[in-house]
Parts: C-alpha cells; structure tokens; sequence
C-alpha cells in the first residue's frame, strides 16, 4: 500500500470492527460437526451473473467486512516500468466515475467508509469496512473504484510523490533494502525481481495511459476473487455483486509469468549502508501451496524459525548466543515460486557468525530432522494458535479469501487442524528430505557485515 492509501482509516468504523472479534471467530471456528450445518457458516454465493463469492453471514453487530483480489498483481507490470500496479491501486479510490478525489473520499468519511487498495507480487487486493446501513452506498463507491477510475492529473501526481517519498525513505532502511537485495538477486530478468513499488526511475515515468492500460488488462470478473463478513444476507450480497462486479470484463488479460527458482543460492550479496547493525534476509526453495507436503513442510519450518520463542534458530540465535533480538523464518508460496524466507538483524561484528549458524542450523535440521518432542510441541502450537487468525471480522474475510486464492477448498477451516494433526515424523523426515536436495540458501546483508564465509 503507498501513497494516500496509506492514510484512509476511518476511527468509527475501525473501532464497531474491533467489537466483533469473538463473535465473529465463534463463527469461524465452529467445531466441524456443526459448521456446515449451520447456515451461517460458510456460504458459496453466486450472483444471479455467476459471480462468486464466500460469506459468513452474522447479525450480531451491525457491520460488513469485503476482500477482494484480482489475480495478477505486481507480475503483470510491464518490465521497463515497475510500480504500475502499486501506484494503480493507490488511485483506486482518488476519484471514480463522476467523483473526484475529494468528493469520493468525503462520501467515504461521510459514511465511515474504509476502502482501501493494495499490490502484492501475484495480486491487486481490495479492502472494504462499513456499518451494514450504509452497505448500499459502500457497495457503489466499490463498484465506482474498480470500474471507472478516474485517474485525474492532480491526483495521479500527488499519490506518486507519496510513492517517490516512500521510496527514498527505503533508501535508508536496512531490511527493506535487505529484502529488495535478494529477490533482485534470486530472480534476475524475472517479474519477481523487480520492486512491487517501483524505482525512483520507474515511477516518474508511468503515465496515466499506463495506469488505465494496466486496469483494462488485470480487473477482470474471471480473476476475481470475494470473501465478505458481517450482518448481510446471501439473498441481498448475490444482486450487490453483479451490480459492484458485473460489468467488468469476462476475462483479464494476463501477461504469461513463467515458474522460477532463485538463483545464487549459497552466495551472499552485500550492500554497504553506514549503520551499526547488519539487516539480514536469507532464502532457498521450499514447497508449493499445491504440494501435498506443504503442511508437513509448513510444520517442519516452524520447528527451525516458525515460533517466536520455541524455535531452533530462537534457540542457536538469541537464547544461546545473544546475536540478535528477533529471527524467523516462513514459507513463502509464491504463484510462480515455491520458496522459504527468513531474516534478523544482528551487530556488524557478528553478521558473519549469525550467517553461518543459520546455514548450519538449516542444513543440521533438514540431514538429522526434528526429534519427536519438537514435532509435537509445533503441531501443539500450531493447533492451538490458529484461532487467533480469526480473531476480527477482517482476519475472517482475509483467511477466507486467502483459501480461494489458495484454492484449498470451503471446507478447509474445519479440516485444517486435523491436518496439522496427522503430520507424522515420517512426514516431517520425508520433507526435510526433499528440503535437502537444494539446502543452499542466497543471503542478503545490508550494513557493514564482517566475518562473512561465502
């Protein structure tokens, strides 16, 4: 998110929001032999046009949440120019059909409206929170925002500063530049080794043609995708979708995104920056979101960098040696790219030891494996944990959405757990296995890092 983006919230609705947390992850997380029983539970809408969408209908708070995405995101920029989806998304809501900025965001505070926008690599996502009284109007200015942007001079040129400032902030942030370093490094010539915000290069040359070129090739009804909680009725959100969605074009235009695996795994790439600590990020290949070992993989990441406190590297990295405050690491299932990313933030003198203990700890974990005890304490966690994704009626539609993009299935809250649960150290084992046929990991440091072995 960038530019004025950034700063719409609106205090009334953010604070009715929080109210609705346990209710809305009762609902959620409803035991299995309940959940698709109960018609508030889970629901495939479909408009009378054939759009879709999941909903978990709750009147217990007079308020809606929506997430939407379109499929494409920062992938589909056209190469010379990255930052076109970032700053597209900014502008959604900066003036649509005959509203211009200003009167399109007082409509919003008027009504205690959120609408946001956002890019990632592999989407352009939407945010919408209102009281369910104003949901007709919600639902127009959402409709307004994906077909008629407006793309005026005086804000296009406004939300770009916004970005140009954003980015030269980062010029001096040591774990963004980290984090930029390696995907630059991991995937040369590829959309994933671009900026999703852009260059300061880039950005002042993308023009309002663009912009429009890139909402007439993404936004689209068949790479949509609509998660919505809260006090509406399937029968009142079916006709509302057509009406927000409906006239979008049948199909996006997406530019082909080929699979990839980083590159220079093994290596460290280092930028010099005059600060007293080193900011480290460090990858490798994991698994797809598809693979049926991805829960497995899921479990055995958390044993060496997934818990803030039990893990291996917590362990090696802050509780034995004090190198460092915070270390972590994640899958990162990419659309394009299967990969598990981690970083921390050590002193200069001891940049090179972290490296070389993380490579160490990650090789160790993948050739021996995890003991049992480990295993059942990370699926303890991992079961017990996962209720606080749903703790607000917008981690309800976000986890919702991200099933669909995911394509896990509706029904994948209720057996989530249970798959957690079967992971075996057979599993994990198999896994780690696999992990170490390609156990090399790219690093990135960005400080004055000494001691570096690679």
């Amino acid at each position: 998110m960038t530019g004025g983006a950034v700063q719409r919230r609106f205090g009334v609705s953010r604070s009715l929001l929080s109210l609705a947390a346990a209710t809305l992850m009762t609902i959620a997380l409803a035991p299995a032999s309940l959940a698709q029983s109960e018609t508030t539970r889970i629901q495939r809408v479909i408009s009378p046009g054939g759009i879709e969408a999941w909903l978990v209908h709750d009147t217990t708070l007079p308020l809606v949440a929506m997430e939407i995405a379109f499929l494409g995101g920062a992938a589909q920029d056209p190469a010379e120019k990255p930052g076109v989806a970032s700053l597209t998304s900014s502008l959604l809501d900066e003036g649509a059909g005959d509203l211009d900025s200003r009167t399109f965001q007082d409509r919003l505070a008027e009504k205690a409206i959120e609408l946001r926008f956002d890019a990632s690599r592999d989407s352009l996502g939407g945010s919408l929170r209102t009281l369910s009284e104003n949901v007709d109007d919600a639902f127009a200015l959402m409709a307004l925002a994906v077909n008629a942007p407006r793309f005026d001079d005086e804000a296009v040129e406004r939300i770009r500063q916004g970005q140009l400032a954003q980015l030269r902030r980062r010029l001096n942030d040591p774990s963004s530049l980290a984090s930029l370093g390696w995907s630059a490094a991991a995937f040369p010539g590829h959309p994933y080794g671009r900026p999703v915000a852009g260059t300061l290069e880039s950005v002042p040359v993308i023009s309002r043609d663009d912009l429009k070129a890139y909402v007439g090739r993404t936004i689209a009804r068949d790479n949509l995708k609509i998660a919505v909680v809260g006090d509406i009725t399937a029968e009142k959100l079916g006709p509302a979708l057509d009406a927000m969605f409906g006239a979008l074009p049948a199909k996006a235009q997406l530019t082909p995104v080929p699979d990839v695996e980083p590159r220079g795994l093994g290596t460290d790439v280092v930028k010099t920056l005059d600060v007293p600590q080193t900011s480290i990020v460090f990858g490798g290949i994991g698994l797809k979101r598809d693979d049926p070992d991805f829960i497995p993989a899921f479990v055995l990441n958390h044993i060496f960098g997934g818990s803030a406190f039990s893990s291996r590297l917590f362990s090696e990295v802050r509780e034995k040696r004090g190198l460092a405050y915070s270390v972590y690491s994640h899958l990162a299932p990419l659309d394009h790219a299967a990969l598990i990313l981690g970083g921390t933030a050590t002193k200069n003198e001891r940049a090179g030891e972290s490296a070389d203990l993380i490579r160490a700890e990650y090789q160790r974990l993948l050739t021996v494996g995890p003991s049992a005890e480990e295993l059942e304490d990370a699926k303890s966690y991992l079961i017990g944990s996962f209720a606080l994704r749903f703790d607000s009626s917008a981690k309800v539609a976000s986890q919702l959405l991200q099933i669909q993009i995911d394509n896990l299935g509706i029904d994948y809250i209720d057996i989530r757990n249970q798959l957690v649960a079967a992971v075996t150290l057979d599993d994990v084992q198999r896994v780690a296995a696999r992990l170490d046929k390609h156990p090399a990991l790219l690093f990135s440091l960005v400080g004055k890092p000494e001691g570096l072995t690679q």
